[in-house]
């Protein structure tokens, strides 16, 4: 669960970093990452969930 944490940690590093750069710079590209980064980041957010519930148990 860790390296799960580190991997949301990093992604969301990557997601702010490219809005910033599509919200001050107006770089379309950078939406695009940034959009990519979120899908990425909702995956991962509900396999920690799945492992945050299980352990619990």
């Amino acid at each position: 669960m860790k390296k799960l944490v580190e991997k949301i940690n990093l992604e969301v590093a990557v997601f702010q970093k490219n809005a910033e750069a599509q919200l001050v710079k107006g770089n379309k590209a950078a939406g695009a990452r940034a959009r990519k980064a979120a899908l990425a980041l909702m995956k991962d957010l509900k396999e920690f969930r799945k492992e945050s519930v299980e352990a619990s148990k």
